[in-house]
């Protein structure tokens, strides 16, 4: 059910990673639940993510496109357990997404499609939110200032961040 979609994507995730006249595939480690495992090689080292799709969309009628979240290790540039949430179109400039996994919320700044942590320190509180988690709600605005809203399943996630704990 996710296999095919996630491929297409992290294919297209290891390129946007790696510098563009040395982009690669990215190799799929394995499947746990959910979340996909998957690595490539960049110019400073190992790249390893994980990776999962939306289970929900709100609002139903919208063309949301492609939207995932996945957490990256990159050593070689001494990033450990990043998250990442990416869009399927541009989010509103200056808009904020929040992502919410039981009563913990946190506040993630937007560039293009994209959105990371406002403060790169509740990383290990989001990542260990989301380990202790059935699902994870993330909400953003479009450019079009469309609202939405998707859910996440955190089902697999521990087995898969431990799968890529010793990226190197």
């Amino acid at each position: 059910m996710y296999r095919a979609p996630i491929l297409a994507l992290s294919c297209l995730i290891a390129l946007a990673f790696a510098a563009p006249a040395m982009a690669q595939s990215a190799t799929k480690i394995g499947q746990h639940n959910a979340w996909g495992t998957y690595s490539y090689k960049a110019k400073n080292g190992k790249v390893c993510y994980v990776l999962t799709i939306p289970t929900e969309k709100e609002p139903k009628g919208l063309d949301h496109g492609d939207v995932f979240f996945f957490v990256s290790q990159r050593p070689g540039q001494n990033v450990s357990y990043e998250p990442q949430f990416i869009a399927g179109y541009d989010l509103q400039d200056k808009s904020k997404v929040v992502v919410t996994v039981g009563n913990k919320s946190f506040s993630m700044f937007t560039r293009g499609k994209s959105a990371w942590l406002e403060n790169a320190a509740e990383e290990p509180q989001l990542i260990a939110a989301m380990k202790g988690g059935s699902d994870m709600t993330v909400a953003a605005k479009s450019t079009r200032g469309n609202d939405t809203k998707y859910t996440f399943s955190l089902k697999g996630v521990s087995a898969a961040l431990g799968s890529i704990a010793d990226c190197k």
